[in-house]
C-alpha cells in the first residue's frame, strides 16, 4: 500500500521539480539545482512483554482501529535510535518503564496510508512502574493468549502467532 508523495516544489531554491527518472524510479527532481527528493519510510517499534504468562496490549484511543487493541508502538523519531523508540513509547501508553531486549523481528507491510512501512518489535521486561494507559491508549492490560480482545492490526496477530 504504496502512497507517493507529492512535492511541488525544492525545499533547496524554491523552484518547481519535475518528475523525472532517477536512481532507478521516478523522483521529483529540481532542473535548476539538481535536488532530488527520497521519500524516506516511516519506522515503528513496538514490545512484547510478558508477565506470568500474559501479553500486554493497549487499546487505541484513534483511528485506525479505535477501540481495538495492539502491542505497545509508535514511531520512531528523527534521531532516535529504535531501542530507545520502543521503550519511550511503551512508557507513553502504559506508563511502565521497560527495558528493551532483543529484536524479535521486523514486520515489513504498510497496513493502512498513514502507517509505518516496518515495525520492529522488541522484547522487552518491566523494570518497574503502575499499569495505566496514558498518551494515545485509552487503556492497558495484561491478556492471556486464550482471551485475547479484538486486535487492530494484522502486525499484531503477526506477532501474537509468533511468539
Amino acid at each position: 500500500m504504496s502512497k507517493r508523495v507529492e512535492v511541488k516544489y525544492c525545499i533547496h531554491c524554491g523552484d518547481a521539480v519535475k518528475q523525472q527518472a532517477s536512481y532507478g524510479q521516478v523522483r521529483p527532481v529540481c532542473p535548476s539545482c539538481g535536488w532530488i527528493y527520497f521519500a524516506d519510510p516511516k519506522v515503528a517499534v513496538g514490545v512484547f512483554v510478558e508477565k506470568d504468562d500474559k501479553i500486554l496490549l493497549v487499546q487505541r484511543s484513534f483511528n485506525p482501529h479505535q477501540g481495538k487493541w495492539s502491542l505497545p508502538a509508535g514511531f520512531v523519531n528523527a534521531g532516535e535510535a529504535p531501542a530507545e523508540a520502543a521503550r519511550r513509547e511503551c512508557l507513553e501508553e502504559t506508563s511502565l518503564n521497560v527495558r528493551v531486549s532483543d529484536i524479535l523481528d521486523i514486520y515489513a507491510e504498510k497496513e493502512h496510508a498513514g502507517g509505518a512501512d516496518f515495525i520492529i518489535i522488541y522484547r522487552a521486561e518491566v523494570l518497574n512502574g503502575n499499569l495505566l494507559a496514558a498518551d494515545d491508549a485509552d487503556d492497558a492490560a495484561w491478556f492471556s493468549r486464550d482471551a485475547l480482545p479484538e486486535l487492530a492490526f494484522e502486525a499484531t496477530r503477526y506477532f501474537l502467532e509468533k511468539f
